[in-house]
């Protein structure tokens, strides 16, 4: 088992930074990426963004260039850096683990709530 506790959500207006946090703990070993996902009522939740544990990246097409995402494998951490966020950013953000190289992660964090909004 994997357990994620994610941090970091908030209020922010447009055009501001957030920085999302997500530490894990349990079996560890077994996670072959992360990732944040986010969800708005009654829609799907999204993948954002994922890290393999060999540091590929991958990010939906309307964060790239806004959004980061970063690994620290010594403190089993993984942080989204939010950047230049718009209202449709505004969501339930999960921290997610994957323990296969596909497919829809195993483990998910409770989620953070990001608003953004004037």
């Amino acid at each position: 088992q994997v357990q994620l506790v994610e941090s970091g959500g908030g209020l922010v207006q447009p055009g501001g930074s957030l920085r999302l946090s997500c530490a894990a703990s349990g079996s560890i070993f077994s996670i072959y990426a992360m990732g944040w996902y986010r969800q708005t009522p009654g829609k799907q939740r999204d993948l954002v963004a994922l890290i393999t544990n060999g540091g590929n990246t991958h990010y939906v097409a309307s964060v790239k260039g806004r959004f980061t995402i970063s690994r620290d494998n010594a403190k089993n951490t993984v942080a989204l850096q939010m950047n230049s966020l718009k209202s449709e950013d505004t969501a339930v953000y999960y921290c997610a683990a994957r323990v296969s190289t596909s497919g829809p992660p195993s483990y998910w964090g409770q989620g953070t709530q990001v608003t953004v909004s004037s």
